[in-house]
Formats: C-alpha cells, sequence, structure tokens
C-alpha cells in the first residue's frame, strides 16, 4: 500500500506503466507466501515444544510468547530465535514504510497549490492511521516491561487491540474519504439528535 501510494505521488505519469496488473498480483503473491512460511515455520516450532506446565493458557489468543511460558526445555529458543529473525525482517519493512512515506511527504511539500497538498495527504492519511494504530499497540504488546507481563488481563487487552482494532476499523478509516458515506453519517447523527 505504501509502494503504490508512492508511485501515485511521486511519479503519477509513471503510475499505469509500474502499477500493472502483474505488479500487483506479484506483490500480494509475495506477501501471501511469506506470511504463510512465516506462520508454518512459527506453528511447527510452537508444537514441538514439549509442554511441562500444562497446554491452558490464561488468554483468550494463542499468542507465542504466552506458549513459551509453558515450554520445559531448551527448544524455546529456537522459537526465540525465529521471533528475532522475524523481528529483523518487520523492521526492514518498517524502515521500508517509513522511506516511503518520507518521499512521499517530500514530493507533497513541493507541490504548489494549497489544495492539490491537501488532496494528495487524504489519499496516505487513512494508510498510516491503520499502520500507526496497528504498529503502536504491537510495540507495546510486545516491548512493555517485564512487571507489567504478568497482567492477563492487560495481555488479552493488548491482543485485542492489535488483533481485531485495525482490521476492524479499516474500512471505517477508508470510507471517512468517501463523501456518500460522510452524508449518511452526517444522516444518522441528526437522526439521534432529534431523539
Amino acid at each position: 500500500m505504501a509502494y503504490d501510494r508512492y508511485i501515485a505521488i511521486c511519479k503519477p505519469l509513471h503510475y499505469g506503466t509500474i502499477m500493472t496488473s502483474r505488479a500487483c498480483v506479484n506483490m500480494a503473491a509475495a506477501v501471501w507466501g511469506s506470511t504463510f512460511l512465516y506462520a508454518v515455520l512459527h506453528t511447527a516450532n510452537t508444537f514441538s515444544l514439549p509442554l511441562c506446565q500444562g497446554n491452558a493458557l490464561d488468554q483468550f489468543f494463542c499468542e507465542i510468547p504466552q506458549i513459551l511460558k509453558l515450554s520445559c526445555s531448551d527448544a524455546y529458543l529456537r522459537e526465540g530465535g525465529l521471533l528475532v529473525v522475524s523481528a529483523g525482517l518487520a523492521f526492514g519493512c518498517f524502515v521500508f514504510l517509513v522511506l516511503s512515506y518520507v518521499l512521499i511527504f517530500r514530493a507533497v511539500l513541493r507541490i504548489a497549490s494549497e489544495q492539490d497538498q491537501h488532496k494528495a495527504f487524504s489519499t496516505c492519511l487513512p494508510h498510516l492511521a491503520v499502520v500507526s494504530m496497528f504498529l503502536s499497540t504491537a510495540f507495546f504488546a510486545y516491548l512493555k516491561s517485564p512487571s507489567m507481563s504478568s497482567s492477563q488481563s492487560l495481555n488479552l487487552l493488548l491482543a485485542v487491540l492489535y488483533l481485531v482494532v485495525p482490521p476492524a476499523v479499516n474500512p471505517l478509516i477508508y470510507s471517512i474519504r468517501n463523501q456518500e458515506f460522510k452524508d449518511a453519517v452526517w444522516n444518522l447523527m441528526t437522526v439521534f439528535q432529534k431523539r
């Protein structure tokens, strides 16, 4: 999505030649393939861990750190290593995202018309809002202090925040730019105010 916005704003005349349907399919296939591989590696490693404290988690979601707490062997180091590699790859994606948006904002700020700047920013901000919401809750969930890790209710809240809220809010955020959606929300609010 960030690359699409980058091409649309920084290279608008080349958008049709760069963002072909083949390029979109290749990018989607790369993302789906890499996430499938990621999921298979974590699943295989997790199911190979011997659990000595039972298999009951005090959490609704089956999070990897919670499962690692139940492991009683050094095999969890393998999963920990995979998490470190995954974090490195995620950091690389984060750097790519930040660089894309730095280039986008530089290009937008060079636009002379304030109305055109506003239009360009409005195409980027929904994606940036969803990504920021997801990353901030995920960072807080995984990088919180050990003293906070003991709170099961906090762990559940954080898991819900980064697994449920961004996908649920995503369509709403992208719909905000739609004038029909704005009119429907405005009509709904006026109906409730009249009651």
